[in-house]
């Protein structure tokens, strides 16, 4: 992962300085995002998909379903991301190296049987490792933290975990919002923390960039959220989709970003 973690590094340093990130957003590109049609009807479910592409040092947002990318739905394991930031913040997480001891209880997912970090913690979307924080952190430090972000409607009610079960929610536009600022270091948190994060994010690096994403699964709601690094720009994608199948429709969530992303030449075919 020695290209992995050449471009993380130019990404630090860079991402602050590029003069075209800082703008307002551009207008959405309803038709473009509607020749992704085919790819949701494929298979099969309802959903968004926003994609705000930077390449080139200028800014062109492409939304599939604008109604719906507006629209808040429960996170899931997207909260993730945030709530790393939140845990490494509060202080109840030190870095990504320190271990999270196994409570011994065994789950449905045989890779969160085990200590973890954050690393494998994110890797695995092992729940009880972010329910801890969350008890840590406490419900009322955690509405605080979300306010700041600002992150979607900032609610810890309902039941646990809240971002799952609970009344937290946010729009696929929200998540955009959100990434942007992530990758420019521009979160009310500590650089280090938010490239520890960024870091722990990688899912796949190719020679010239890096693909930074988490997924997320309520029961009914599907999400994948990330962004893409190259040289000429970062293109940032939320997408959420209707899960009816349950784990059938899980694989689905990848399928549409990356079929999008190919077509833009984002990722290579």
């Amino acid at each position: 992962m020695q290209t992995s973690r050449r471009l993380f590094l130019q990404a630090a340093v860079v991402a602050g300085a590029m003069p075209g990130l800082a703008r307002a957003a551009a207008p959405a590109d309803k038709e473009a995002g509607e020749n992704w049609s085919a790819y949701f009807a494929e298979a099969g479910v309802p959903g968004t998909l926003v994609v705000a592409d930077l390449r080139g040092g200028k800014e062109r947002m492409l939304v599939h379903a604008p109604e719906r990318a507006a629209q808040r739905f429960v996170p899931a394991s997207t909260f993730k991301v945030p709530h790393s930031l939140i845990a490494l913040d509060a202080g109840v997480l030190r870095d990504e190296f320190q271990v999270i001891p196994w409570d011994g209880v065994k789950r449905s997912v045989p890779a969160w049987n085990r200590d973890q970090d954050l690393r494998s913690a994110m890797r695995y979307s092992a729940v009880w490792v972010f329910e801890r924080f969350a008890a840590d952190i406490g419900k009322e430090r955690e509405v605080a933290y979300m306010r700041k972000i600002p992150y979607g409607n900032a609610s810890a009610d309902g039941p646990e975990p809240f971002w799952v079960d609970g009344q937290l929610a946010i729009s696929a536009n929200e998540q955009i919002a959100f990434l942007r600022r992530l990758y420019r270091n521009e979160l009310p948190f500590k650089v280090e923390h938010q490239l520890i994060v960024k870091d722990v994010m990688v899912n796949e690096a190719g020679k010239d960039w890096i693909l930074r994403a988490k997924s997320g699964w309520s029961g009914k709601i599907g999400w994948w959220v990330g962004w893409v690094e190259r040289e000429e720009g970062p293109v940032f994608f939320a997408l959420n989709i209707d899960t009816p199948n349950r784990m059938g429709d899980l694989p689905k969530r990848e399928q549409i970003v990356r079929q999008a992303l190919k077509k833009m030449g984002v990722l290579p075919a």
